[in-house]
């Protein structure tokens, strides 16, 4: 049985969401972030040295890190190609740069972007304007003209046909679901990126999304 170490808001979502996409079945082992840090708990770190969540058993097998989860798992149960187009052909080839490049390029900003965002919260009193000040133009000169880069590029490369790795659906979708809900959540007004709000209405109405939702419960870019 597949096992997913699943933490409440977190990349994880996407594993349960291909796993619904598949109709595999699959047990979760739940753990919740501390409500004052968001920090994931140190049960964790018993499953992985990291502490840090998607982490998947398939048996003997153990897989962490969403990208290479969703490689193992097309690879052992998606022989059809269902959800990943042929490696040798223009869409096979735009599925493996969407796929790294979720968590490699599009993420990285979206972090800087919360942890400059929480910097001054978290400051000393008598800091709190100097941090600010210095969050402030971290945040207008650097942070958010990457953010408008990423968005544009996702913004014309939806345009085409509505997913990332050619005509259908694929779970480079999937991977791209997290950096664009948390962009739309918290770095860019969708008013101006019609194609990303649409890409996110049509992931969304999906029944596996759905269903992967209510197993995975309560998920802040719901």
């Amino acid at each position: 049985m597949i096992v997913v170490h699943h933490l409440n808001n977190s990349r994880s979502q996407r594993v349960l969401w291909l796993l619904e996409e598949l109709g595999l079945p699959y047990e979760i082992k739940r753990y919740e972030r501390n409500a004052a840090t968001m920090l994931a708990p140190p049960e964790l770190k018993a499953v992985h040295p990291l502490g840090k969540s998607p982490v998947l058993d398939d048996g003997e097998v153990r897989v962490a890190e969403t990208g290479a989860i969703v490689e193992y798992l097309l690879d052992a149960y998606d022989p059809e190609g269902r959800l990943r187009p042929a490696r040798s052909t223009a869409e096979g080839r735009r599925f493996t740069y969407w796929l790294h490049y979720a968590e490699g390029s599009a993420m990285p900003p979206l972090l800087l972007k919360l942890v400059f965002a929480q910097l001054p919260k978290r400051a000393p009193g008598l800091l709190r304007p100097i941090v600010n000040g210095i969050a402030t133009k971290a945040q207008t000169r650097f942070i958010d003209p990457q953010l408008k880069a990423h968005a544009d590029w996702q913004e014309a490369e939806l345009a085409a046909t509505g997913w990332f790795a050619g005509v259908h659906f694929s779970a480079a979708d999937i991977m791209m679901s997290f950096p664009l809900e948390a962009a739309a959540s918290r770095a860019i007004d969708l008013a101006a990126y019609p194609n990303i709000a649409l890409f996110l209405k049509a992931i969304h109405a999906r029944p596996a999304w759905k269903r992967a939702l209510e197993r995975g419960g309560d998920y802040a870019y719901a």
